[in-house]
């Protein structure tokens, strides 16, 4: 007789995926709906193009952490960085968080994500690893937040407190995950 050694996964939605990804072709497919009845969307291709790439890589991060997690505090952890990172890029895309979106200080957000892909690609996402990355990206985020406000620039300081705050519970989720899995319970 032969038993199974394999860890027992944790119990989850059949239809998550199903549900993701058409969720995300609904959103894909709303500024093209919007189009027919108003002109006050007026998306070119190029903004279906990179619309379609980040609702893919961040539906394809979030299906792998779902699949990989160990426990629900790390897919909840990874699930709240990448919603996290994708809202970050959708508003500096659509309006800027400094001045507006032409303003070339908004690149310095694209800094902070990929402090927090750097530190992710290093811990080999791992829990602990991933909780100390993600506490860096939170920090990265203050830090551009601050030397804008001090800097004189319109930059609206309530975006950053809110997407440190984001930052810093994912971080918390993962290093709840890295203290159960050093118990042994994952």
């Amino acid at each position: 007789m032969t038993t199974d050694a394999r860890r027992p996964r944790e119990p989850h939605f059949a239809g998550w995926r199903l549900l993701m990804w058409g969720g995300a072709a609904c959103l894909l497919s709303l500024p093209l709906i919007a189009m027919q009845f108003t002109d006050e969307v007026n998306w070119t291709p190029s903004d279906f193009v990179v619309f379609g790439g980040m609702l893919a890589v961040s539906c394809g991060a979030c299906d792998v952490a779902m699949r990989k997690g160990g426990n629900w505090r790390y897919r909840a952890g990874a699930l709240l960085a990448v919603g996290t990172a994708f809202l970050l890029v959708w508003a500096n895309l659509a309006v800027g968080f400094v001045g507006g979106e032409a303003n070339p200080y908004n690149l310095w957000y694209a800094g902070v994500l990929a402090i927090g892909v750097a530190g992710a690609l290093i811990a080999r996402f791992r829990p602990r690893g991933m909780a100390a990355a993600v506490t860096a990206t939170a920090i990265a985020q203050a830090a551009v937040g601050l030397v804008a406000q001090f800097s004189g620039m319109d930059h609206p300081w309530p975006a950053t407190v809110v997407f440190t705050g984001l930052w810093l519970v994912s971080a918390g989720l993962f290093h709840a995950s890295a203290r159960l899995g050093a118990r042994g319970l994952s």
